[in-house]
């Protein structure tokens, strides 16, 4: 199939002065840095980690001394002096089960008597060897063993021994009041040592109860202390990197709220001071660009100005085209066939000629005034856009080009047609026009027309619907001029036509958000393919019968 060949109004507008594009995101010069500014927030946590550990540090030495004191002094009174104590007991006890002992064997002359003052002497062997275990060197301790130990020594030459001697082999043991006297020393040095020894275990035990005391002082100071620290470091974080950056983001919110003239000013660590000399410098953008655009609106508002006025003289001339003109060209066409009636076969062959040719001249230039005006009419008049059925449209274009059909023998057959959202009136329009061609540039076979629809493979959100025909087919160097406005490929006398129809069928279907173009096809024939929006499920609805 061939068409004859059309296209969209190939008026444009005047092209205006290039707009500027946008500059460049270039920061303001940065100002010199000092103070907090020259500080980065790596080094600002660095210090403050710093810090923090060297309070812990602190916390944890102080610590550690105070709990090396307590240990030290628990070590003191438990590992020492209680033992001490324990065994100047032990060693009291063994003094007496020896003064019992021999002076039991000395009443009784029994060598049963000897045993506690044997007894006596083992444990008193045990009870020294502790004392100098425990006294871990302590000059008082040792000075006090010495002491018993010399008592212990003259009691036992003085009296003890002698008397144990004396009554052994049957004589006359040594006067009691002298064992009694050596005795006596032997107590006084015990009772010195255990004095000594619970002195130091009071002074030990005081100790550990200042010990602890100071550490529960030196703890609660410190922890105090860490907590304090702790809080001034907050505080000087919430100073140098909170408050700049509520700061900034109070000033940045004005902006966006709509204070574009509002400077920001940046303070604080530098990666903040950074990101408001960036925020700075977008806002000086953000202000050249409105401005900018503000401009070129106003120009654009001029030049709607301007194309109002051209549409309402464009319109002003529809109007005189389609009265103030017609009017006229009837009455030269009147009078032509008329004269073409009327005088037919009395002038020469020459002058019914000439009359013919003015007769044809005035209906076609009806035909194509008729034309252009249906051809400026689209997309400013018409029906509100509604889902339609394209299989009901094109079953209308069909019946319209009934008899066309009817006469040249043609077929027409479809495929399953989706639904799009379009002015019906004006879809049959570009349907109709399509088989029209199809009818008109047929070949030698009677014209068989096939339409199909499927979704486009590189663009799901669309159909295509392609009119295949039989015609006498186009070639692809003409592609594009068939779809320019009276732009014709035949002899007015081969085809007739105005040569504006497939123009206006592409200037219908870009009003529909679509596209019309001619596909390259290998045989004979001719291929249009008609693009249209897919219908969202938000718009679909139930569509009534095309009438």
């Amino acid at each position: 199939m061939s068409a004859t060949a059309t296209d969209a109004d190939t008026g444009t507008a005047a092209p205006g002065p290039p707009t500027p594009g946008p500059a460049p995101l270039v920061s303001p010069h940065p100002r010199r840095r000092t103070g907090l500014a020259r500080w980065s927030l790596r080094r600002i946590l660095a210090v403050t980690g710093a810090v923090v550990a060297v309070l812990l540090l602190v916390a944890a030495v102080i610590g550690a001394v105070s709990l090396s004191a307590l240990d030290e002094r628990r070590s003191a009174l438990i590992d020492r002096l209680d033992p001490a104590l324990l065994a100047a007991q032990r060693l009291d006890a063994a003094t007496v089960d020896q003064e019992t002992g021999v002076r039991g064997y000395a009443l009784a002359r029994t060598p049963d008597f000897l045993a506690p003052y044997e007894r006596g002497r083992a444990d008193e062997a045990q009870a020294l060897a502790d004392l100098r275990a425990v006294a871990g060197g302590d000059p008082v301790v040792l000075a006090d063993l010495g002491a018993v130990q010399d008592a212990l020594t003259r009691w036992r030459a003085v009296y003890a021994e002698p008397a144990v001697a004396a009554i052994t082999q049957g004589g006359a043991p040594p006067s009691v009041e002298l064992g009694r006297a050596a005795f006596d020393e032997v107590r006084a040095a015990l009772d010195v040592q255990r004095e000594h020894l619970q002195t130091l275990r009071d002074d030990a035990r005081d100790n550990l109860d200042g010990a602890a005391t100071m550490l529960a002082v030196v703890g609660l100071v410190t922890l105090l202390g860490l907590a304090l620290g702790i809080a001034a470091l907050l505080l000087w974080l919430r100073r140098v990197v909170v408050a700049p950056t509520h700061r900034l983001a109070a000033e940045v919110r004005q902006v966006a709220d709509g204070e574009l003239e509002h400077e920001v000013a940046p303070a604080g660590p530098r990666e903040i001071t950074q990101l408001g000399e960036d925020v700075e410098a977008m806002r000086r953008l953000i202000v050249r660009e409105l401005s900018d655009t503000e401009r070129a609106r106003q120009e654009l508002d001029a030049r709607s100005l301007d194309l109002a006025r051209s549409n309402s003289d464009l319109e002003q001339f529809a109007y005189v085209a389609s009265h103030d003109l017609q009017e006229p060209l009837r009455k030269v066409a009147s009078f032509c066939q008329l004269l073409q009636r009327r005088y037919a076969g009395q002038l020469d062959e020459r002058a019914d000629q000439y009359i013919e040719f003015a007769t044809d001249g005035a209906k076609r230039m009806q035909v194509l005034i008729n034309d252009l005006l249906a051809f400026s009419r689209v997309g400013r008049q018409g029906e509100p856009m509604r889902p339609v059925d394209l299989g009901e449209l094109v079953d209308a274009a069909t019946e319209n080009v009934g008899r066309a059909l009817e006469e040249s023998g043609g077929t027409v057959e479809r495929g399953e047609l989706p639904q799009v959202l379009g002015e019906p009136a004006l879809l049959t329009t570009v349907f109709q026009n399509l088989l029209g061609n199809s009818l008109k540039f047929r070949g030698e076979e009677p014209p068989r027309v096939r339409i199909d629809a499927q979704r486009d493979p590189e663009d799901d959100g669309r159909w295509l619907l392609r009119f295949r025909d039989n015609g006498i087919g186009i070639d692809a160097e003409y592609a594009d001029r068939i779809f320019v406005i009276f732009q014709r490929l035949h002899a007015k006398d081969a085809y007739p036509g105005t040569g504006i129809g497939l123009a206006m069928c592409r200037k219908i279907v870009e009003r529909h958000d679509g596209s019309m173009w001619l596909e390259p096809t290998d045989g004979p024939g001719t291929t249009f393919v008609v693009a249209l929006p897919v219908l969202s499920p938000e718009t679909a609805s139930p569509v009534e019968a095309t009438p």
